[in-house]
């Protein structure tokens, strides 16, 4: 299990997702809003909100929520958010790059150097981990949509880059500027809706870790994405299945 890409589908972590859920929401309608306010609140002409909102839409988030971000946007509501990339060293050394949306940088920079710190990590300079990640493109669908083999094929006919599947889902990796133009051809060959699909930082060589290691990490991961401005985390790291197993045992 590499980064991040896939812990929705790990045991260990549901519940905690779950209980997550109205800040996640929360988070969503932050980016749809941010997305509005940059390129306008029309779908068809904002690539950039059609995901957001593709992607609330497949976390069940309600429709009410969706349309009340976009107004507020609209209507000049809400905070000014600014994008903000942080990298740092977590747990054994793994590289961690961290994207947020805020409106006090201060703040939240404080907020994840403490964060960091208690994890036995630290919060690096811009750049000091980011040669560890590609930029690139992850859609994902689930697993009955196709066999593995008709979604490679798919998935290369529609420009894609590599395509991974397993008994949970198919990932499909492809460069950051082809990631919309691949996922509207996708989603059309495959009449099926994607079940997530963002810009990711990928791992070039992620670092495997133990159990030990895992633990401390997936506990960092869970803190960092509590915090409100926090919006996505990736790591530079892999979990072998069986560690992956015990964890799920013990979660």
């Amino acid at each position: 299990m590499a980064g991040h890409s896939k812990f929705k589908n790990i045991q260990y972590r549901k519940g905690a997702q779950d209980k997550k859920r109205s800040k996640m929401f929360s988070k969503f309608s932050r980016e749809i809003t941010v997305a509005a306010k940059m390129g306008g609140s029309e779908m068809d002409s904002n690539p950039r909100l059609r995901l957001a909102v593709a992607t609330a839409r497949q976390q069940s988030m309600p429709k009410d929520n969706i349309q009340r971000a976009i107004a507020k946007a609209d209507g000049g509501e809400g905070e000014n958010y600014e994008e903000m990339r942080y990298e740092g060293y977590g747990p054994g050394g793994v590289g961690v790059i961290v994207e947020t949306l805020t409106d006090n940088r201060n703040r939240t920079g404080s907020n994840l150097r403490t964060i960091f710190a208690k994890a036995g990590g630290n919060l690096g300079e811009t750049g000091s981990v980011g040669f560890m990640f590609d930029r690139v493109g992850e859609i994902e669908f689930a697993a009955d949509v196709a066999e593995a083999d008709a979604m490679f094929e798919a998935g290369l006919e529609a420009g894609a880059d590599d395509v991974e599947s397993d008994d949970d889902s198919h990932v499909i990796y492809t460069e950051g500027g082809d990631l919309h133009a691949v996922l509207s051809a996708l989603t059309e060959a495959l009449g099926s809706e994607p079940t997530g699909a963002k810009l990711i930082f990928k791992p070039k060589d992620p670092m495997a870790l133990d159990f030990a290691a895992a633990e401390k990490m997936l506990r960092l991961l869970d803190t960092l994405e509590d915090d409100d401005d926090v919006q996505l985390v990736s790591g530079n790291f892999d979990i072998p299945a069986d560690v992956m197993e015990k964890l799920a045992e013990a979660g």
